[in-house]
C-alpha cells in the first residue's frame, strides 16, 4: 500500500514536471517572437504595421478570454488530429501550450514596452537594423523583466496542468482527483497539494535567481 502511495505520487510528479516543461517551452518559443511582432508593429513602433497588430491583438485577446477549461474540451478534435488521442499526457501539452502561448506574448510586449523608446532610439540613430535593435538593445534590455513573466506562465501552467487532470491528462492533478477526491484518500490530496506547493515554489526560486543574474 505504501509503495502503491509513493508509486502514484512519483508518477505524477514526473507527469506534471514533463507537462509543464514541454508546454512552457513551446509556449515560450512562439509567445517570444509575437509578443516582439506585437511591440515592434504597434502606433510608433519600429516595424509599424497596424494591421498586423490588429490582427495579432485580436487573435492573443480572444484566446485568453476563453477560460482554460472550456479551451480544453474545444481543442480536443485538434488534439487527437495531432497526437491521436484526447487523453494523457502527450495530448494535455497542446490545450496547455495554446493557453499559454498568448499569455506569453502579451508579457513579452509588456516587458519591451517598459524599456521606454530612448534607448530604442538610441540605437537606430546609431545606425542599428531593425533585427539589430530587437536582438542586441531590446531583448537584453527587457530580459530580466521577460525572465520574471516566463516564470509566472510556468507557475500558471503548474496550476493549468492539474485542471487538465480533470479530463484524462494525467499528472498530480489526475491523482488527486481520482484517488483524493473519488477515493476520499486525504493523504493522497494532502501529498499532492504539497508537492504541486514545493513546485511553485523551485520555479520561483529558479526564476528569481536566473532573472537576477541577467539584472544590470
Amino acid at each position: 500500500m505504501q509503495n502503491n502511495f509513493f508509486w502514484l505520487l512519483g508518477q505524477g510528479t514526473l507527469e506534471t514536471i514533463y507537462m509543464v516543461v514541454l508546454s512552457g517551452i513551446i509556449a515560450i518559443g512562439l509567445g517570444l517572437p509575437l509578443g516582439i511582432i506585437l511591440f515592434t508593429t504597434r502606433k510608433g513602433g519600429i516595424l509599424q504595421n497596424s494591421i498586423y497588430n490588429r490582427t495579432l491583438s485580436s487573435v492573443i485577446n480572444v484566446l485568453r478570454a476563453i477560460p482554460f477549461i472550456i479551451l480544453l474540451i474545444a481543442l480536443i478534435p485538434l488534439t487527437r488530429l495531432i497526437v491521436g488521442s484526447s487523453i494523457g499526457t502527450n495530448a494535455a501539452i497542446i490545450p496547455l501550450s495554446i493557453a499559454s502561448i498568448p499569455f506569453v506574448a502579451r508579457i513579452v510586449e509588456s516587458a519591451l514596452v517598459k524599456i521606454g523608446d530612448g534607448l530604442i532610439e538610441t540605437g537606430i540613430a546609431m545606425g542599428s537594423s531593425p533585427l539589430q535593435t530587437i536582438t542586441k538593445i531590446m531583448i537584453p534590455e527587457a530580459l530580466p523583466l521577460i525572465i520574471h513573466g516566463f516564470t509566472t506562465t510556468l507557475i500558471g501552467l503548474v496550476g493549468y496542468s492539474a485542471m487538465a487532470g480533470a479530463v484524462g491528462g494525467g499528472g498530480l492533478g489526475a491523482v488527486a482527483i481520482n484517488y483524493g477526491y473519488q477515493r476520499f484518500d486525504l493523504m493522497i490530496m494532502l501529498a499532492t497539494i504539497i508537492i504541486l506547493i514545493l513546485l511553485v515554489y523551485v520555479i520561483q526560486y529558479l526564476g528569481d535567481r536566473i532573472a537576477n543574474r541577467f539584472t544590470h
